[in-house]
């Protein structure tokens, strides 16, 4: 794997779970089955009906829609895993930015909550965001998975049966 094949999930994994993100880039998926992702994909596509939505670019991000003022959206079901998703939109205005596209803004949508918070990329982030690159340049490549961790998230998880067994 290399630095330009850094997926938008690959970013927000990282920021969930160093294991799930090493199962993901292997190839190992658990979510079609998944209550919360169904859930997350009905919410998504029964949002925003009129926007141009998922806007693949280059093959590796794949932005919610994009909004009047170069506004980047990306859309989440709820706030359980803000910080993750904050990360994901900020690596989508950083990857952008390396292409040349200046300007652009973030806000992560939560429909259900009637909710929505912007957010931009200061330096510190786009600092933050190389290393957190490097990094899943470098678990992608282990032989096994990261050790287990447990968090608050892991009952929820689609990986959940394969990590806590």
């Amino acid at each position: 794997m290399f630095e330009t094949d850094i997926t938008g999930m690959q970013i927000y994994y990282y920021y969930v779970c160093k294991r799930k993100l090493w199962y993901f880039v292997n190839g190992l998926t658990m979510e079609s089955e998944n209550e919360n992702v169904k859930i997350g994909k009905i919410v998504d596509e029964t949002s925003y009906k009129n926007e141009k939505k998922h806007i693949l670019i280059n093959d590796t991000i794949n932005i919610d829609y994009i909004s009047e003022h170069k506004l980047l959206h990306e859309v989440k079901k709820s706030r359980k895993i803000e910080e993750a998703g904050i990360s994901q939109i900020k690596y989508y205005l950083y990857y952008l930015k390396k292409r040349g596209v200046e300007g652009l803004r973030g806000r992560i949508d939560f429909p259900l909550l009637k909710q929505s918070v912007d957010v931009e990329l200061t330096k510190e982030d786009e600092i933050e965001l190389e290393k957190a690159i490097e990094n899943i340049v470098k678990i992608s490549s282990l032989d096994l998975p990261p050790e287990f961790e447990r968090k608050r998230i892991c009952k929820s998880c689609a990986y959940c049966d394969l990590c806590c067994i």
